[in-house]
């Protein structure tokens, strides 16, 4: 059964989350247009090998799920989601202490390296799951993100949803149990949210080199928006990072038992 969520307010937004779990206190940030638990749900990751060691903290990004958000592209780059992450972590009950360790995927990855960049006193160690398009590769596909935001403001989330084809993202996702997970924000809200994801980006290398906790970085194949050449950049530009990719259901299938071992 899934735990009750809570709410805290954090900069405007009052933002849900909850906790499974005991020990150390880990936070999961999930990607763009997902919510604190659908893509666990899609079978795209498995934490319980987390959850069985540490107290884990999902919770719905600002404008997501059960969490309120304005119409603002601004609200949704990845500095400002990083602040967002860092004002939740003040916020949560009960207190997670001085340290945490932190897992994202995709947007939810960049949302962490925002947030250590500003607090690097906060986190111990990161897990960063299939790290989204940055620098060059992301600048291209900008002009998609904003028609995605034009065509669901103009005729709604429905329209979006045709697009999507019915195939998995990557072969690592074959065995997962759905391929079109479902959108979870507003239409009022998502127009911002695919514009505030088209000016933001990472920040540059040097600023980077600068986190120096643990990181692993779990990349999968396949995936042009989720391109394995990302996870190969961070991994060469943060001094304590380690990649595994996954290119098969089997090698998918021990990313939730890496991570624990990862953040023990």
């Amino acid at each position: 059964m899934t735990p009750p969520f809570r709410y805290a307010d954090v900069r405007g937004a009052r933002l849900a989350y909850n906790s499974t779990g005991t020990g150390s206190p880990v936070i999961w940030a999930h990607g763009m247009n997902s919510a604190a638990y659908t893509q666990e749900s899609a079978g795209q990751f498995d934490w319980r090998p987390v959850s069985a060691e540490h107290r884990l903290i999902r919770y719905d990004a600002r404008g997501h799920g059960r969490s309120s958000g304005g119409t603002d592209p601004l609200e949704y780059t990845w500095y400002e989601l990083g602040q967002d992450l860092l004002g939740l972590i003040e916020a949560v009950q009960p207190p997670v202490g001085p340290r945490v360790d932190a897992m994202g995927s995709s947007m939810g990855s960049a949302t962490i390296l925002s947030a250590v960049l500003t607090r690097r006193d906060r986190f111990r160690r990161l897990v960063l799951c299939n790290p989204p398009t940055f620098w060059e590769t992301r600048r291209p596909t900008n002009g998609v993100r904003m028609g995605s935001a034009q065509l669901v403001q103009d005729e709604g989330i429905a329209a979006l949803a045709k697009l999507s084809v019915d195939v998995p993202a990557s072969p690592a996702l074959a065995d997962g149990k759905r391929n079109i997970t479902p959108i979870m924000c507003t239409r009022e809200v998502l127009p911002a949210v695919f514009r505030g994801a088209a000016q933001t980006d990472l920040p540059p290398r040097d600023q980077l080199a600068t986190i120096i906790q643990p990181t692993l970085i779990l990349s999968w194949t396949g995936d042009p928006t989720h391109p394995v050449s990302s996870g190969e950049i961070l991994a060469e530009a943060l001094p304590n990072a380690e990649l595994h990719v996954a290119d098969t259901p089997t090698d998918h299938a021990t990313w939730g038992q890496l991570a624990a071992d990862f953040l023990r």
